[in-house]
């Protein structure tokens, strides 16, 4: 796997905008984070510009506006985000994580049925 930018919890903000659309000039961006947060358009520009810094956007470049667009997929991100948190909390023990989880959160049979499937698919 190509190594991922580490993202800080703000950033993924910025980058679920562009992952839903792209490409998106910072007026955008910012419009749609309005509701959600209560951030600056400046706020929103640096997050973006760091996110450029980090190789995890691009732009480019149409008249006086710049359009950023994600270099990385959200599920590589998700991934190695996930990778990172059980290296550090669990010293990469997925069976005590899952443990954890499962003890404050009830799970639908389904949910039981799709997790003993993804097991038996992990085995083979």
């Amino acid at each position: 796997m190509k190594r991922m930018p580490r993202i800080a919890e703000s950033e993924w903000l910025v980058m679920r905008v562009l992952w839903r659309r792209s490409p998106r000039t910072a007026n955008d961006v910012v419009e749609e984070l309005a509701s959600a947060t209560r951030w600056r358009p400046k706020t929103v520009k640096t997050l973006l510009s760091r996110l450029v810094a980090k190789k995890a956007l691009g732009f480019t470049k149409e008249g006086r506006a710049y359009l950023y667009y994600p270099i990385v997929a959200e599920a590589e991100c998700a991934k190695a985000e996930s990778l990172s948190f059980l290296k550090r909390v669990y010293s990469g023990a997925l069976a005590p994580m899952i443990a954890n989880l499962l003890e404050d959160e009830a799970l639908s049979e389904e949910e039981i049925a799709e997790l003993r499937r993804m097991l038996d698919e992990g085995r083979g």
